[in-house]
C-alpha cells in the first residue's frame, strides 16, 4: 500500500561530509585542474601540519587551515595566465560561511569572480568566469569558532589559446538584446542604449539600484566597456559579466564618476554584460546614450572542444583505491535523505574485483562499472538501497541507479528497495535480489532491464514492477502489477487471479548507452536495436563505440549557448553530475546524437522556456537525466519532433531511456505539457513523469502541469511508463498503432474537490486516454490509483478512456483506491466494478473490449 507522508522532513543529514574527487583520465586539455601541485600561499596557517600546499596536493586526507579570524585567505599561482571556468572548494568541518573567489594577473590587484553567502560546507562547486594567473579564496565570515579549513582547493580552466588576444574596436553589444531593471518611459527603452545612435537613450526610474543588461549572444572574452552618459549619470556603479544572466562577476567597480564618455579596461568572460548602478549622480534616474562592449580577437570564441575530464562530481575508483568503503559511506551520509538537494554523484568502478564493499545509494547517486560487460567489474559485497531514513517506507526512494556490473551478495541476496526513477540495468546478480525494505514496509518501484539474476527475485511488499529483456532464477510474489517482457524464468500470466502479466518477447528494444574504459580511454557504447528480444543483450554487445572526443563533456557552470554550439558542431553531450540552469532551449538537430547524463544530471529551464527539443531525425538517444521544471511556466519540457513530424524512423528510432521529469518538489515548477512526442517510431523505455505531491512548491496551482505524456507520433512504443499526479490527463495518446507495456499511475492527491476535475460532464481526468480518432492501439499491464487526500469523497468516473473500436485492445487493467481516499466508479470507460472501502482491493478488467 502506498501512502506518502506529506509532512515528512526531508532535510539532508546534519553532518557535513567531505566528498573526495578522484580525477579520471584526461582525454583533452580543456577544463583541466590547473591548481594541483602549484605554489600556494596563505594569510596564515593554524600549525606546521596544515600548510597552504596541502590544499592543492590532490590528497583529500591533508588540508590547509588558518588562524581563527574571519579575514583569512589562500591563493594559488597557476604559473601562467588562464581562463577560469570553475572552482571547487572541499571544506573540512571548519568551513567558510561567506567568502569570495577572486582572480588576479599580478597577485596584488584582485577581481571578484564569485561571492558566496550562506555556504553549508561540504563541497562547493562554483561556476565562474574570468581570467588570471592567481586565484584566491578570500574568507569573509567563518561558520565555526575555528579558522578556515580546506581539504582541496581546485581551479579548473584552460591555458594557452584561451588567453586574450587583441582588443577589438568593434562593438559586440551593437544591436543585441538589451533589458533593464526599469525604464523612465516608453521612449527610453533599454534597446536604445545599444542601437549605435548617440541621440537615443535608455533611462531608468529615479531610484537606486538600477541596471542595464545586454546579451552578447555567446560567451566572449571582454576587454573594454565604453559608456556614454546623458546628463543623468551614475556616480557609483559596477561593470559585470555573467555566463548565465543570473550569477554575476564584477569586472570593475567605479566610484565618484562624473558622467560623460568613459572607457574602462576590463578582463573577464561572459555572454551577458551588465552596468549595475548603485548611486546616482543626480536626482534623476540613470541615463545612457550608448553602451559599447569590446571583446578580444583571440579568446574563447573558437570551437567547443570535445573530451576532457569528467568534472568534480564523478568519483572513479579501482580495487586498489584506499578507503573505498569510506568514499561510498561519505557520499551516502550526505545523500541518504537529501530528496530535493543539489548534490549529484556518479561512482565509476574500473574493471576488477572489489571485495567486502557495501555501496549504499542515496538520492542522486549512481554506480556503474567501466567494463564493456557487467562481469568485467565484480563486487563481492552489495549495492544496497534500503529505507531506514524514512522509517522503513521505501515509497520515496527515487532518483538513483546501478548499471553494468556483477554482484555476489555478501549474504546471498542483494537488497534493492526502490521506488520510481531508480533503474537497475545491465547487472549480473550472482545470488538473489530482494526488492523490499528491511521490515517489509511499503515500496513502490520499479524497473529492471538487461539483467541476469541467478537466484530468486523477492518483491514482497513491492506494489508494482516492470522487468524487460532479462533472466531470473525465480520470482516469489507480487502485490498488484508485475509485468514481464522478454524475461527468461518469468512467472506465467495470471492476471485474472493474481498480479502477473507476461509477454515472451519485447517488440522493440535498445539498451541505454553507457560509458566504459577501452584501455585508458573513455568511450560511450551505443547498443543496437533489437526486435522481439528475450534475455540479456550481453556479452554479444551489438552496437557502436564512440570516443569521448566526440562528446562535449558538460560540467556545472556550462551555458545553454555553449551546449547548443557544441551540438551545432556535431558533438554529442555527456552531462556530468550537477544541476544545470538553462536560459535557452537545448536543440538537438543531428541524427544519431547521444545525450547521456551521469549521476542524475538535472536540467532546469528558467524563464518559461522549454528544456529540450529534438528534431524529426533518426536515432537520437536521450538517456540518464532529470528535467526539473522552472518557476516560469514552460509550454513543453521535452519535445521529440516538431508538430506535424512524419518521417519514417522504424529502422533507427529515437529512444528516451531513464529520462525523468519533475514539476515541483525542489521548488515551484510549472509546465503545460511535460513530454510531447511528435516523431514516429519513438521508443520510450522507462520514464517517470511526476508532478510532486510533497516537498517545496507544491499546490494545485503552485506546481500546475496539465499533461504528462502526449503522443502524437505513430508507431510509438512505451515500455515502463510511470506518470503521476498531473492536473488533467496523465497520458493522452493520439498517434496510430501505439503500444504501452506496463503503466503505473496515481491521480493528483491535491485535487481540491470534484468540481475542480469535472470536464465534459465527467468527474476526473482519465489517467490514460486514447484519442477518439485513433483506430489502432494496444496496451498491457496498466494500473491507476487514487489517493484524494484533499477531498476523499471524490468518485472518479474511470481510470482509462479509449474509443471502442476493433483495433483498440487493452489488456490487464486495474484501478485501486488507496485507503479509501477517493474511489473509481469504473475501470475503463463505463466497464469494470467500482472500488470501495479502505482495503485497497483492485478492481480489474482483463481485456477490453
Amino acid at each position: 500500500m502506498r501512502l506518502r507522508s506529506l509532512g515528512v522532513a526531508l532535510a539532508a543529514t546534519a553532518a557535513l561530509i567531505t566528498l573526495p574527487t578522484i580525477q579520471p583520465p584526461v582525454a583533452a586539455a580543456a577544463d583541466a585542474n590547473l591548481s594541483q601541485g602549484r605554489t600556494a600561499t596563505a594569510s596564515s596557517n593554524e600549525n606546521a601540519g596544515t600548510p597552504a600546499a596541502h590544499a592543492v596536493d590532490g590528497d583529500t586526507g591533508t588540508r590547509w587551515s588558518s588562524a581563527a579570524t574571519d579575514d583569512q585567505w589562500i591563493q594559488v599561482d597557476l604559473g601562467t595566465g588562464a581562463t577560469i571556468s570553475q572552482v571547487v572548494v572541499n571544506w573540512e568541518t571548519a568551513y567558510g560561511k561567506d567568502y569570495k573567489i577572486q582572480s588576479s594577473s599580478d597577485g596584488s590587484t584582485w577581481t571578484d569572480l564569485r561571492t558566496v553567502t550562506g555556504s553549508d560546507g561540504g563541497t562547493d562547486t562554483l561556476a565562474v568566469s574570468g581570467q588570471g594567473r592567481y586565484v584566491r579564496l578570500q574568507g569573509v565570515h567563518r561558520a565555526t569558532a575555528w579558522g578556515y579549513s580546506v581539504w582541496e582547493f581546485q581551479v579548473f580552466g584552460t591555458t594557452g589559446s584561451s588567453q586574450p588576444g587583441t582588443c577589438s574596436t568593434a562593438d559586440s553589444a551593437h544591436g543585441r538584446t538589451a533589458s533593464a531593471s526599469s525604464t523612465e518611459n516608453a521612449g527610453t527603452p533599454a534597446s536604445a542604449a545599444v542601437d549605435g545612435n548617440d541621440s537615443t537613450r535608455w533611462s531608468s526610474q529615479a531610484a537606486d539600484p538600477q541596471w542595464l543588461r545586454v546579451d552578447l549572444g555567446s560567451s566572449q572574452d571582454i576587454c573594454k566597456i565604453d559608456l556614454n552618459w546623458e546628463a543623468a549619470y551614475g556616480k557609483d556603479f559596477q561593470l559585470q559579466a555573467s555566463a548565465d544572466g543570473q550569477n554575476w562577476n564584477t569586472l570593475k567597480s567605479v566610484t565618484g564618476a562624473t558622467g560623460g564618455r568613459a572607457s574602462y579596461d576590463v578582463s573577464g568572460t561572459g555572454r551577458y554584460v551588465r552596468v549595475l548602478g548603485t548611486a546616482r549622480g543626480t536626482v534623476y534616474g540613470y541615463s545612457l546614450w550608448e553602451v559599447a562592449v569590446h571583446t578580444t580577437s583571440g579568446g574563447t570564441g573558437g570551437p567547443v572542444e570535445g573530451g576532457g575530464d569528467l568534472g568534480p562530481n564523478v568519483i572513479v575508483v579501482d580495487p586498489s583505491t584506499p578507503n573505498l568503503q569510506q568514499k561510498f559511506d561519505q557520499v551516502f551520509a550526505q545523500q541518504e535523505s537529501a530528496q530535493f538537494g543539489s548534490g549529484r554523484y556518479q561512482f565509476l568502478l574500473k574493471p576488477g574485483t572489489y571485495n567486502g564493499i557495501n555501496a549504499q545509494l542515496g538520492f542522486y547517486t549512481s554506480v556503474s562499472g567501466l567494463g564493456i560487460n557487467p562481469d568485467d567489474t565484480q563486487i563481492n559485497g552489495d549495492i544496497t538501497v534500503d529505507a531506514g531514513w524514512f522509517n522503513g517506507n521505501a515509497t520515496q526512494n527515487f532518483w538513483r541507479s546501478a548499471e553494468n556490473l556483477a554482484i555476489t551478495p555478501s549474504n546471498g541476496t542483494d537488497r534493492w528497495a526502490v521506488a520510481q526513477a531508480a533503474p537497475f540495468r545491465r547487472i549480473h546478480v550472482k545470488g538473489g535480489l530482494n526488492l523490499a525494505p528491511n521490515g517489509y514496509g511499503w515500496a513502490s518501484g520499479g524497473y529492471i532491464a538487461d539483467s541476469k539474476i541467478d537466484g530468486t527475485v523477492g518483491p514482497y511488499s513491492q506494489q508494482q514492477w516492470y522487468t524487460r529483456d532479462s533472466s531470473v532464477g525465480g520470482w516469489t510474489n507480487g502485490v498488484w502489477n508485475m509485468t514481464f517482457t522478454g524475461v527468461q524464468g518469468a512467472p506465467a500470466s495470471n492476471f485474472e487471479t493474481g498480479p502477473y502479466t507476461t509477454l515472451d518477447t519485447t517488440p522493440v528494444s535498445r539498451e541505454k548507452p553507457f560509458l566504459y574504459l577501452d584501455g585508458n580511454d573513455y568511450k560511450v557504447f551505443v547498443p543496437a536495436k533489437r526486435t522481439n528480444a528475450r534475455g540479456v543483450s550481453w556479452p554479444a554487445n551489438a552496437g557502436t563505440s564512440l570516443p569521448l572526443s566526440q562528446f562535449y563533456v558538460v560540467k556545472p557552470g556550462a551555458t545553454a549557448a555553449t551546449i547548443n554550439t557544441a551540438l551545432a558542431q556535431g558533438l554529442n553531450l555527456l552531462f556530468t553530475p550537477g544541476v544545470y540552469h538553462l536560459d535557452q532551449t537545448i536543440n538537438v538537430t543531428r541524427a544519431d546524437t547521444v545525450v547521456l547524463g551521469l549521476g542524475l544530471a538535472t536540467i532546469v529551464p528558467d524563464g518559461g522556456i522549454d528544456a529540450l527539443h529534438v528534431a524529426d531525425v533518426d536515432g537520437v538517444r536521450l538517456a540518464g537525466f532529470l528535467i526539473d521544471a522552472g518557476a516560469g511556466r514552460s509550454d513543453t519540457l521535452l519535445q521529440i519532433g516538431p508538430a506535424g513530424a512524419g518521417a519514417d524512423h522504424s529502422a533507427n528510432p529515437t529512444t528516451m531511456q531513464d529520462v525523468f521529469i519533475r514539476i515541483g518538489g525542489a521548488g515551484p515548477g510549472l509546465a503545460t505539457d511535460s513530454v510531447v512526442v511528435n516523431s514516429d517510431d519513438v521508443v520510450i523505455d522507462h520514464t517517470w513523469i511526476w508532478r510532486a505531491d510533497h516537498g517545496e512548491g507544491v499546490g494545485w496551482e503552485t506546481n500546475r502541469a496539465d499533461y504528462g505524456l502526449r503522443v502524437n507520433g505513430d508507431d510509438v512504443l512505451a515500455t515502463g511508463l510511470f506518470v503521476e499526479h498531473l492536473n488533467k490527463y496523465d497520458v493522452v495518446w493520439s498517434g496510430e498503432r501505439g503500444r504501452t507495456i506496463f503503466f503505473q499511475n496515481e491521480k493528483a492527491y491535491d485535487a481540491p474537490n470534484a468540481a475542480a476535475i469535472t470536464h465534459d460532464g465527467m468527474v476526473g481526468w482519465a489517467s490514460y486516454k486514447v484519442a477518439d480518432t485513433v483506430a489502432v492501439h494496444e496496451a498491457w499491464g496498466l494500473g491507476s490509483y487514487c489517493n484524494y487526500t484533499s477531498d476523499p469523497s471524490i468518485v472518479q468516473h474511470h481510470g482509462f478512456q479509449v474509443p471502442v473500436k476493433a483495433g483498440v485492445k487493452m489488456h490487464h487493467l486495474q484501478v485501486i483506491s488507496l485507503g479509501g481516499k477517493g474511489q473509481y466508479a469504473h475501470v475503463i470507460n463505463d466497464t469494470g466494478a467500482p472500488t470501495s472501502g479502505t482495503d485497497t482491493v483492485p478492481s480489474k478488467v482483463t481485456s477490453f473490449p
